[in-house]
């Protein structure tokens, strides 16, 4: 009886250490650490491929008031559109929504509790993360995101 107790023990050990309990997210655009370090900029890659978070008040996407659309800096996916943009004077550019479609929603532990992390569903570029403190009268939610996570596309005039 100990024995075949100890055998269900080492398959129960190794059937929660496979590979498949590791299921990553396959992402339409996939680059090594050393392409995408080639084509972002340093501020880029700490946000988008390191999770970093850049310094409040310090990126000019946060004043930004021009109509147009936010796309991902690493591979130009549209993610927020500017009407959708509004200031929470946290420091970051914020949106009550983003392009649904094109923005996962994941969780992160790195403060040591639960998140709503925001990424980039084309290249899987951190963005920032979504919270439930954003405008009552619409969504109620704030994406803060990263200002060096975008680009900004002008709306064309015409």
């Amino acid at each position: 009886m100990q024995k075949l107790l100890s055998l269900l023990l080492l398959i129960l050990l190794i059937s929660c250490s496979t590979k498949a309990q590791e299921k990553k997210q396959q992402y339409k655009v996939a680059k090594t650490e050393t392409e995408w370090k080639n084509l972002l900029s340093p501020a880029q890659y700490y946000v988008l491929r390191e999770s970093g978070t850049e310094r409040a008040f310090t990126h000019p996407y946060n004043e930004n008031k021009s109509e147009g659309t936010y796309v991902c800096a690493a591979c130009k996916t549209p993610l927020y559109l500017s009407k959708f943009k509004y200031d929470s004077g946290s420091g970051w550019p914020s949106f009550d929504r983003a392009v649904s479609e094109n923005v996962e929603l994941d969780v992160d532990y790195e403060i040591g509790y639960a998140r709503t992390e925001l990424k980039c569903n084309t290249c899987g570029g951190h963005l920032g993360h979504s919270f439930e403190d954003g405008p009552r009268e619409t969504t109620g939610l704030r994406h803060c995101i990263n200002g060096a996570a975008l680009k900004f596309i002008p709306k064309k005039k015409n």
